[in-house]
Protein backbone atom coordinates (compact mmCIF):
# COMPACT_ATOMS: atom_id res chain seq x y z
CA UNK A 1 0.00 0.00 0.00
CA UNK A 2 1.20 3.51 -0.82
CA UNK A 3 1.46 6.28 1.68
CA UNK A 4 -1.63 8.39 2.16
CA UNK A 5 -2.79 11.29 4.31
CA UNK A 6 -5.88 12.85 5.83
CA UNK A 7 -5.29 16.23 4.24
CA UNK A 8 -4.69 16.63 0.55
CA UNK A 9 -1.01 17.24 -0.06
CA UNK A 10 0.14 15.75 3.25
CA UNK A 11 1.85 12.38 3.54
CA UNK A 12 1.62 10.00 6.47
CA UNK A 13 2.54 6.40 6.99
CA UNK A 14 -0.25 4.20 5.67
CA UNK A 15 -1.98 2.08 8.28
CA UNK A 16 -3.04 -1.54 7.97
CA UNK A 17 -6.43 -2.07 9.57
CA UNK A 18 -8.50 -5.23 9.71
CA UNK A 19 -12.19 -5.32 10.56
CA UNK A 20 -13.25 -8.78 11.77
CA UNK A 21 -16.97 -9.54 11.83
CA UNK A 22 -18.28 -12.93 12.94
CA UNK A 23 -20.94 -14.37 10.63
CA UNK A 24 -24.40 -14.52 12.26
CA UNK A 25 -22.58 -14.93 15.57
CA UNK A 26 -25.32 -15.79 18.08
CA UNK A 27 -27.23 -17.98 15.65
CA UNK A 28 -24.03 -19.72 14.49
CA UNK A 29 -23.10 -20.56 18.08
CA UNK A 30 -26.54 -22.09 18.58
CA UNK A 31 -26.26 -24.10 15.36
CA UNK A 32 -22.78 -25.25 16.35
CA UNK A 33 -23.98 -26.46 19.74
CA UNK A 34 -27.23 -28.02 18.53
CA UNK A 35 -26.83 -30.15 15.37
CA UNK A 36 -30.62 -30.21 14.90
CA UNK A 37 -30.53 -26.49 14.10
CA UNK A 38 -27.89 -26.72 11.38
CA UNK A 39 -29.06 -25.72 7.94
CA UNK A 40 -32.35 -24.43 9.34
CA UNK A 41 -33.67 -20.89 9.81
CA UNK A 42 -32.86 -19.88 13.39
CA UNK A 43 -33.64 -16.73 15.37
CA UNK A 44 -32.07 -15.98 18.72
CA UNK A 45 -34.56 -14.13 20.89
CA UNK A 46 -37.99 -14.42 22.43
CA UNK A 47 -40.84 -16.02 20.51
CA UNK A 48 -43.54 -14.37 22.65
CA UNK A 49 -45.83 -11.70 21.24
CA UNK A 50 -43.59 -8.88 22.46
CA UNK A 51 -40.36 -10.74 21.69
CA UNK A 52 -37.63 -9.33 19.46
CA UNK A 53 -35.10 -11.08 17.22
CA UNK A 54 -31.57 -10.54 18.58
CA UNK A 55 -29.87 -12.38 15.71
CA UNK A 56 -30.82 -14.48 12.70
CA UNK A 57 -29.03 -17.28 10.86
CA UNK A 58 -28.30 -16.88 7.17
CA UNK A 59 -31.03 -19.40 6.42
CA UNK A 60 -33.50 -17.10 8.21
CA UNK A 61 -32.17 -13.97 6.53
CA UNK A 62 -33.22 -15.39 3.14
CA UNK A 63 -36.80 -14.86 4.34
CA UNK A 64 -36.09 -11.26 5.38
CA UNK A 65 -35.69 -12.07 9.08
CA UNK A 66 -33.23 -9.66 10.72
CA UNK A 67 -32.11 -8.47 14.12
CA UNK A 68 -34.40 -6.06 15.99
CA UNK A 69 -37.43 -7.38 14.09
CA UNK A 70 -40.50 -8.22 16.20
CA UNK A 71 -40.74 -11.98 16.65
CA UNK A 72 -44.30 -12.09 15.36
CA UNK A 73 -43.20 -10.44 12.12
CA UNK A 74 -40.27 -12.83 11.80
CA UNK A 75 -42.51 -15.85 12.31
CA UNK A 76 -44.95 -14.53 9.72
CA UNK A 77 -42.17 -14.15 7.16
CA UNK A 78 -40.64 -17.53 7.98
CA UNK A 79 -43.19 -19.99 9.41
CA UNK A 80 -40.50 -22.65 9.99
CA UNK A 81 -38.34 -20.28 12.02
CA UNK A 82 -36.86 -21.89 15.15
CA UNK A 83 -36.55 -19.54 18.14
CA UNK A 84 -33.70 -20.09 20.61
CA UNK A 85 -33.30 -18.24 23.88
CA UNK A 86 -30.05 -16.26 24.00
CA UNK A 87 -27.16 -17.62 26.09
CA UNK A 88 -25.08 -14.52 26.65
CA UNK A 89 -22.56 -16.17 28.95
CA UNK A 90 -21.73 -18.64 26.16
CA UNK A 91 -21.39 -15.83 23.61
CA UNK A 92 -19.12 -13.90 25.98
CA UNK A 93 -16.91 -16.96 26.49
CA UNK A 94 -16.56 -17.50 22.72
CA UNK A 95 -15.87 -13.78 22.26
CA UNK A 96 -13.00 -14.02 24.77
CA UNK A 97 -11.57 -16.95 22.81
CA UNK A 98 -11.69 -14.89 19.63
CA UNK A 99 -10.10 -11.88 21.30
CA UNK A 100 -7.20 -14.04 22.47
CA UNK A 101 -6.58 -14.93 18.83
CA UNK A 102 -6.56 -11.24 17.91
CA UNK A 103 -4.06 -10.58 20.70
CA UNK A 104 -1.58 -13.01 19.12
CA UNK A 105 -1.17 -10.50 16.29
CA UNK A 106 -1.63 -7.02 17.80
CA UNK A 107 -2.24 -5.22 21.06
CA UNK A 108 -4.26 -2.51 19.27
CA UNK A 109 -7.74 -4.03 19.32
CA UNK A 110 -10.96 -2.00 19.38
CA UNK A 111 -13.96 -4.23 20.10
CA UNK A 112 -17.26 -2.91 18.76
CA UNK A 113 -19.31 -5.78 20.15
CA UNK A 114 -18.88 -9.40 21.18
CA UNK A 115 -18.59 -10.40 17.52
CA UNK A 116 -16.89 -7.46 15.84
CA UNK A 117 -13.58 -5.58 16.22
CA UNK A 118 -11.01 -3.39 14.52
CA UNK A 119 -7.35 -4.44 14.62
CA UNK A 120 -4.43 -2.17 13.77
CA UNK A 121 -1.76 -4.51 12.37
CA UNK A 122 0.54 -1.85 10.93
CA UNK A 123 3.20 -3.28 13.25
CA UNK A 124 2.01 -6.77 14.07
CA UNK A 125 3.49 -9.07 16.70
CA UNK A 126 4.36 -11.88 14.29
CA UNK A 127 6.05 -9.72 11.66
CA UNK A 128 3.72 -10.80 8.86
CA UNK A 129 4.15 -8.27 6.03
CA UNK A 130 0.68 -8.45 4.45
CA UNK A 131 -2.46 -7.59 6.41
CA UNK A 132 -4.52 -9.92 4.23
CA UNK A 133 -2.35 -12.84 5.36
CA UNK A 134 -2.88 -11.85 9.01
CA UNK A 135 -6.63 -11.74 8.43
CA UNK A 136 -6.54 -15.17 6.80
CA UNK A 137 -4.60 -16.66 9.72
CA UNK A 138 -7.00 -15.14 12.23
CA UNK A 139 -10.04 -16.48 10.38
CA UNK A 140 -8.50 -19.94 10.04
CA UNK A 141 -7.66 -20.09 13.74
CA UNK A 142 -11.12 -18.87 14.76
CA UNK A 143 -12.61 -21.66 12.65
CA UNK A 144 -10.23 -24.27 14.10
CA UNK A 145 -10.76 -23.26 17.74
CA UNK A 146 -14.45 -22.28 17.78
CA UNK A 147 -15.95 -23.94 14.71
CA UNK A 148 -17.31 -20.54 13.62
CA UNK A 149 -16.83 -18.49 10.47
CA UNK A 150 -15.56 -14.92 10.41
CA UNK A 151 -15.39 -12.38 7.60
CA UNK A 152 -12.67 -9.75 7.32
CA UNK A 153 -12.17 -6.41 5.65
CA UNK A 154 -8.67 -5.03 5.16
CA UNK A 155 -7.86 -1.44 4.30
CA UNK A 156 -5.90 1.66 5.22
CA UNK A 157 -8.63 3.10 7.44
CA UNK A 158 -11.52 2.02 9.65
CA UNK A 159 -14.31 3.22 7.38
CA UNK A 160 -13.10 1.24 4.38
CA UNK A 161 -12.13 -1.83 6.42
CA UNK A 162 -15.70 -2.07 7.70
CA UNK A 163 -17.09 -1.68 4.19
CA UNK A 164 -14.69 -4.35 2.96
CA UNK A 165 -15.77 -6.91 5.57
CA UNK A 166 -19.34 -6.74 4.19
CA UNK A 167 -18.14 -7.27 0.64
CA UNK A 168 -17.41 -11.02 0.82
CA UNK A 169 -19.79 -12.14 3.58
CA UNK A 170 -20.21 -14.80 4.78
CA UNK A 171 -16.83 -16.47 5.40
CA UNK A 172 -14.74 -14.27 3.14
CA UNK A 173 -12.39 -11.32 3.09
CA UNK A 174 -11.71 -8.37 0.85
CA UNK A 175 -8.97 -5.75 0.53
CA UNK A 176 -9.54 -2.10 -0.36
CA UNK A 177 -6.16 -0.58 -1.18
CA UNK A 178 -5.38 3.17 -1.26
CA UNK A 179 -5.53 2.99 -5.04
CA UNK A 180 -9.04 1.51 -4.87
CA UNK A 181 -10.45 3.56 -2.00
CA UNK A 182 -11.81 6.75 -3.64
CA UNK A 183 -13.30 4.86 -6.63
CA UNK A 184 -14.87 2.26 -4.32
CA UNK A 185 -16.56 5.00 -2.30
CA UNK A 186 -17.75 7.13 -5.20
CA UNK A 187 -20.16 4.47 -6.50
CA UNK A 188 -21.48 3.59 -3.05
CA UNK A 189 -25.08 4.66 -2.23
CA UNK A 190 -25.11 6.98 0.78
CA UNK A 191 -27.39 4.52 2.61
CA UNK A 192 -24.52 2.00 2.61
CA UNK A 193 -22.14 4.40 4.37
CA UNK A 194 -21.48 3.33 7.96
CA UNK A 195 -22.39 6.34 10.08
CA UNK A 196 -25.20 7.52 7.79
CA UNK A 197 -28.56 6.37 9.14
CA UNK A 198 -31.96 6.38 7.42
CA UNK A 199 -32.85 9.94 8.46
CA UNK A 200 -29.53 11.42 7.29
CA UNK A 201 -29.67 9.31 4.15
CA UNK A 202 -33.13 10.67 3.35
CA UNK A 203 -31.91 14.24 3.94
CA UNK A 204 -28.97 13.66 1.62
CA UNK A 205 -31.26 12.25 -1.07
CA UNK A 206 -33.51 15.31 -0.74
CA UNK A 207 -30.43 17.47 -1.39
CA UNK A 208 -29.56 15.42 -4.48
CA UNK A 209 -26.82 13.38 -2.79
CA UNK A 210 -27.23 9.72 -3.69
CA UNK A 211 -23.66 8.38 -3.92
CA UNK A 212 -20.21 8.99 -2.52
CA UNK A 213 -19.38 10.92 -5.68
CA UNK A 214 -22.32 13.26 -5.08
CA UNK A 215 -20.97 14.07 -1.62
CA UNK A 216 -17.43 14.44 -2.94
CA UNK A 217 -18.64 17.05 -5.43
CA UNK A 218 -19.84 19.29 -2.59
CA UNK A 219 -17.79 21.90 -0.79
CA UNK A 220 -17.02 21.59 2.90
CA UNK A 221 -19.01 24.79 3.41
CA UNK A 222 -22.10 23.17 1.87
CA UNK A 223 -21.69 20.09 4.05
CA UNK A 224 -21.21 22.20 7.19
CA UNK A 225 -24.33 24.21 6.41
CA UNK A 226 -26.45 21.09 6.03
CA UNK A 227 -24.91 18.48 8.33
CA UNK A 228 -23.33 20.35 11.22
CA UNK A 229 -20.77 18.51 13.33
CA UNK A 230 -20.87 15.39 11.14
CA UNK A 231 -20.16 17.35 7.95
CA UNK A 232 -16.37 17.00 7.98
CA UNK A 233 -16.61 13.24 8.55
CA UNK A 234 -18.97 12.81 5.56
CA UNK A 235 -16.81 15.14 3.44
CA UNK A 236 -13.64 13.13 4.05
CA UNK A 237 -15.03 9.59 3.89
CA UNK A 238 -16.51 10.43 0.48
CA UNK A 239 -12.86 10.85 -0.52
CA UNK A 240 -11.84 7.57 1.09
CA UNK A 241 -10.17 9.39 4.00
CA UNK A 242 -10.74 8.44 7.65
CA UNK A 243 -8.04 9.30 10.17
CA UNK A 244 -9.76 7.82 13.25
CA UNK A 245 -7.26 5.60 15.07
CA UNK A 246 -8.06 2.11 16.28
CA UNK A 247 -8.64 2.68 19.99
CA UNK A 248 -7.85 -0.13 22.38
CA UNK A 249 -10.24 -0.51 25.35
CA UNK A 250 -12.83 1.70 23.71
CA UNK A 251 -15.64 2.64 26.10
CA UNK A 252 -18.96 3.93 24.82
CA UNK A 253 -20.72 6.60 26.86
CA UNK A 254 -24.27 5.65 25.93
CA UNK A 255 -26.45 3.14 24.15
CA UNK A 256 -29.80 3.81 22.61
CA UNK A 257 -32.54 2.77 20.21
CA UNK A 258 -35.18 4.66 18.30
CA UNK A 259 -37.98 3.97 15.85
CA UNK A 260 -39.93 6.00 13.31
CA UNK A 261 -43.64 5.18 13.12
CA UNK A 262 -45.48 4.40 9.91
CA UNK A 263 -48.26 6.70 11.21
CA UNK A 264 -47.88 9.62 13.61
CA UNK A 265 -49.11 8.86 17.14
CA UNK A 266 -50.47 10.94 20.00
CA UNK A 267 -52.04 8.64 22.61
CA UNK A 268 -49.99 7.62 25.64
CA UNK A 269 -50.90 3.91 25.45
CA UNK A 270 -49.99 3.68 21.76
CA UNK A 271 -46.65 5.38 22.41
CA UNK A 272 -45.87 3.02 25.30
CA UNK A 273 -46.45 0.04 22.98
CA UNK A 274 -43.76 1.48 20.66
CA UNK A 275 -41.49 2.32 23.58
CA UNK A 276 -41.27 -1.22 24.95
CA UNK A 277 -39.30 -2.81 22.08
CA UNK A 278 -36.80 0.07 22.34
CA UNK A 279 -36.37 -0.64 26.04
CA UNK A 280 -35.88 -4.32 25.14
CA UNK A 281 -33.09 -3.43 22.70
CA UNK A 282 -31.26 -1.14 25.12
CA UNK A 283 -31.52 -3.60 28.00
CA UNK A 284 -30.38 -6.47 25.80
CA UNK A 285 -27.21 -4.45 25.14
CA UNK A 286 -26.76 -3.98 28.88
CA UNK A 287 -27.19 -7.68 29.55
CA UNK A 288 -24.83 -8.64 26.76
CA UNK A 289 -22.04 -6.25 27.68
CA UNK A 290 -22.42 -6.08 31.45
CA UNK A 291 -22.81 -2.30 31.12
CA UNK A 292 -25.06 -0.33 33.45
CA UNK A 293 -26.05 3.34 33.39
CA UNK A 294 -27.70 5.95 35.57
CA UNK A 295 -29.23 8.41 33.09
CA UNK A 296 -32.29 7.59 31.00
CA UNK A 297 -33.13 9.89 28.09
CA UNK A 298 -36.35 9.99 26.09
CA UNK A 299 -36.24 11.47 22.59
CA UNK A 300 -39.44 12.68 20.94
CA UNK A 301 -39.57 13.83 17.33
CA UNK A 302 -42.87 15.47 16.41
CA UNK A 303 -44.63 15.32 13.05
CA UNK A 304 -43.12 18.70 12.12
CA UNK A 305 -39.63 17.27 12.90
CA UNK A 306 -39.17 19.31 16.08
CA UNK A 307 -37.15 17.24 18.56
CA UNK A 308 -37.27 17.38 22.35
CA UNK A 309 -35.33 15.25 24.83
CA UNK A 310 -36.08 14.61 28.48
CA UNK A 311 -33.65 12.94 30.89
CA UNK A 312 -33.64 11.60 34.40
CA UNK A 313 -30.62 10.47 36.40
CA UNK A 314 -30.92 8.07 39.32
CA UNK A 315 -28.44 7.61 42.20
CA UNK A 316 -27.60 3.98 41.41
CA UNK A 317 -27.26 2.28 37.99
CA UNK A 318 -30.54 1.05 36.51
CA UNK A 319 -30.83 -2.49 37.81
CA UNK A 320 -33.27 -4.14 35.43
CA UNK A 321 -35.32 -3.94 32.25
CA UNK A 322 -38.54 -3.12 34.14
CA UNK A 323 -36.90 -0.21 35.91
CA UNK A 324 -35.65 1.13 32.60
CA UNK A 325 -39.17 0.90 31.16
CA UNK A 326 -40.65 2.58 34.25
CA UNK A 327 -38.23 5.51 33.99
CA UNK A 328 -38.72 5.91 30.24
CA UNK A 329 -42.51 5.75 30.52
CA UNK A 330 -42.36 8.21 33.41
CA UNK A 331 -40.54 10.72 31.23
CA UNK A 332 -43.20 10.29 28.55
CA UNK A 333 -46.08 10.58 31.02
CA UNK A 334 -44.83 13.93 32.29
CA UNK A 335 -45.09 15.31 28.74
CA UNK A 336 -48.72 14.25 28.29
CA UNK A 337 -50.82 15.54 26.71
CA UNK A 338 -48.39 16.15 23.88
CA UNK A 339 -48.76 19.38 21.90
CA UNK A 340 -48.34 17.61 18.54
CA UNK A 341 -48.43 14.14 17.05
CA UNK A 342 -45.22 12.10 17.25
CA UNK A 343 -43.34 10.49 14.37
CA UNK A 344 -40.35 9.05 16.30
CA UNK A 345 -39.46 7.88 19.81
CA UNK A 346 -36.03 7.03 21.16
CA UNK A 347 -34.66 5.73 24.46
CA UNK A 348 -31.04 5.83 25.58
CA UNK A 349 -29.06 4.98 28.69
CA UNK A 350 -25.91 6.94 29.54
CA UNK A 351 -23.42 7.55 32.36
CA UNK A 352 -22.37 3.99 31.62
CA UNK A 353 -19.89 1.88 33.50
CA UNK A 354 -18.78 -1.60 32.59
CA UNK A 355 -19.49 -3.41 35.86
CA UNK A 356 -17.43 -6.27 37.24
CA UNK A 357 -16.75 -7.92 33.88
CA UNK A 358 -16.23 -5.16 31.34
CA UNK A 359 -17.21 -6.05 27.81
CA UNK A 360 -17.52 -3.86 24.70
CA UNK A 361 -20.89 -2.65 23.56
CA UNK A 362 -23.08 -4.56 21.18
CA UNK A 363 -24.57 -2.77 18.22
CA UNK A 364 -27.59 -3.84 16.22
CA UNK A 365 -27.84 -0.95 13.83
CA UNK A 366 -29.37 1.20 16.52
Amino acid sequence: MKETGAVEGSVTRVRKIIHIDMDAFYASVEQRDNPELRGKPVAVGGSAERGVVAAASYEARKFGVRSAMPSVTAKRQCPDLAFVKPRFEVYKAVSRQIREIFAEHTEIIEPLSLDEAYLDVTENLQGIPLARDIALRIREKIKAETGLNASAGISYNKFLAKLASDHRKPNGQFVISPEMGPAFVETLPVGKFHGIGPATGAKMNALGLFTGLDIRNQTLEFMNANFGKSAAYYYWISRGVDERPVRANRIRKSIGAETTFSNDLAEFDALVVELRPLVDKVWRHCETTGSRGRTVTLKIKFADFEIVTRSRSVPAPVAGRDELERLACGLLEVEMPLPKRVRLLGVSLSSLHAGDDPEPQLTFGI
